[in-house]
């Protein structure tokens, strides 16, 4: 299995020939010339997550690609067809085996309201949380680590290593910070899972990681 990883959130997991799209928002350059894509995860409904053009784009590309989400996002993708999810669910599409954890977006202000959040374990090897420190109840091989966002805290984000003790992590969602804050953040995740035996990773967006 290969993860690539594109700009902030968004990645593209390939496994026998066929590829799932997770969180393809905008701050990602445009994702609709990936062909033979059998899903789409969408974390939550922030607009760094998805936007209706990366979504029509990949759709008009792959019509028969299924697309995942809780039940906020259900109600936010006006127009698109969405299989609810939720925290504990685990569905099979294509080469793909995606369970799903978590239920609420990380606190960004008291004034700021606090939408749904749901993660995607895929294949049982990678996990990735969205918008959230949430720590699932199973075992991690690759984590992809939050560096950067109105909500985190680096401590924060380095104890989120910590708790998680994957084997491989990589940073994402970065297009937040300066490239020297990401290479700061970055190197200070790294340092976390370097201290349980574990390894930190930086993909730049295109860059691939094989799992």
């Amino acid at each position: 299995m290969k993860v690539t990883k594109y700009e902030h959130a968004a990645l593209v997991v390939e496994e026998s020939g066929r590829r799932l799209v997770v969180d393809p928002g905008s701050f990602t350059r445009s994702l609709g010339d990936i062909a033979d894509v059998d899903a789409i995860v969408v974390t939550h409904e922030h607009a760094d997550h998805w936007t209706p053009e990366q979504l029509s784009a990949l759709l008009a590309t792959n019509p028969g690609a299924k697309v995942f989400g809780n039940a906020g996002i259900a109600a936010a993708l006006e127009g698109f067809a969405v299989e609810t999810v939720a925290d504990g669910q685990t569905v099979e599409v294509g080469p793909f085996t995606l369970t799903f954890a978590g239920t609420t977006h990380a606190t960004i202000h008291s004034t700021v309201t606090v939408p749904a959040n749901t993660g995607v374990l895929v294949n049982a090897k990678l996990f990735y949380p969205g918008d959230a420190f949430f720590v699932p109840p199973f075992p991690v091989e690759v984590l992809a680590a939050p560096v950067g966002a109105p909500w985190l805290k680096i401590g924060d984000a380095m104890d989120y290593v910590l708790a998680v003790k994957a084997a491989r992590s990589f940073p994402v969602h970065e297009q937040t910070l300066s490239e020297a804050g990401f290479a700061m953040h970055s190197s200070r995740l790294a340092a976390m899972a370097e201290s349980f035996g574990g390894s930190g990773v930086v993909l730049q967006a295109g860059e691939s990681l094989e799992v």
